[in-house]
């Protein structure tokens, strides 16, 4: 009884607990960023927000066209008053303006299409299974489709793109890597370029690591892969399996394959803004 005196008296003392406040959410674009609201898809029923970095001298070269590169999970990749975490994005406009005004990277389009909220898991998974208590996942295949047969052709009727897979990149962290390397293992004739960033390599049995495993034939794709070492039990151990295994069927690391693990970064997007720079360099480098 004593002690839960204590306890009752430091109660009083220190009143009831204070949520934390949250962060003031600022805007964070740099350059030219385009909108377009609610781009609605009949392949998936539903409607989404997407967002398009144009690169400097866009409008002042009007006879140019540019490579393009998609970018899963859109509301954070841009703009931390967007981004699910509060001022933290991948910054993926500050990284291009600089490299590009430095001429270190090709000018490129950057198209970041919105996730679907409480189905993001169901459209970035490839396969329906356990998560929790409930089912996930399925909707990769029809999520790819309006990709390449709804928005990819607004995209290059409205801007000047360049076409084709050597042209056109997919990028996504976490469940969006793991959309990004099944994207691009069944549509390689789309995306010649995947930013496979901290793949949740852990889902559905590791499916991911197996499919690489059973390929017949290596598609045309250069490939960058990466993972924080401190992103969880096995995270680093299963990136180095899907590295490893990669290799065996040809990618060749340094040419079309980078491997890179990021000492003490976890799983956010904080750590993804920091690796932004190289994977634009890796992908539109100039050397």
């Amino acid at each position: 009884m004593q002690s839960l005196g204590l306890i009752l008296a430091f109660a009083v003392a220190v009143g009831p607990v204070q949520e934390r406040p949250q962060p003031e959410r600022k805007t964070s674009i740099t350059g030219t960023v385009k909108s377009i609201k609610g781009f609605e898809s009949k392949v998936l029923g539903n409607a989404r927000d997407v967002w398009v970095y144009l690169p400097p001298d866009y409008d002042k070269e009007p006879s140019r066209r540019y490579p393009v590169l998609y970018m899963h999970d859109g509301q954070n990749v841009f703009d931390g008053m967007t981004s699910y975490l509060p001022n933290m994005e991948w910054r993926a406009d500050e990284a291009a303006e600089a490299l590009i005004r430095t001429k270190l990277i090709e000018p490129v389009i950057i198209v970041g299409v919105s996730n679907a909220g409480m189905d993001r898991a169901n459209e970035y998974l490839p396969t329906k299974a356990r998560m929790g208590q409930n089912e996930a996942g399925g909707r990769a295949d029809l999520y790819g489709k309006m990709l390449t047969d709804e928005l990819m052709p607004l995209i290059d009727k409205t801007y000047r793109t360049k076409r084709g897979p050597a042209n056109t990149a997919i990028c996504g962290s976490s469940f969006g890597g793991i959309v990004t390397l099944h994207l691009g293992l069944s549509r390689p004739d789309a995306f010649g370029k995947w930013g496979v960033v901290s793949p949740s390599l852990w889902w559905d049995e590791r499916l991911m690591i197996k499919r690489v495993n059973a390929l017949s034939k290596k598609p045309n794709a250069r490939v960058w892969l990466d993972m924080g070492t401190l992103e969880g039990p096995g995270a680093v151990v299963q990136a180095r399996e899907l590295r490893d295994a990669m290799i065996q069927k040809g990618w060749v690391l340094g040419k079309d394959l980078v491997y890179y693990e990021d000492g003490f970064a976890v799983h956010n997007e904080g750590a993804w803004a920091g690796r932004m720079d190289m994977i634009l360099s890796y992908f539109y480098g100039r050397s």
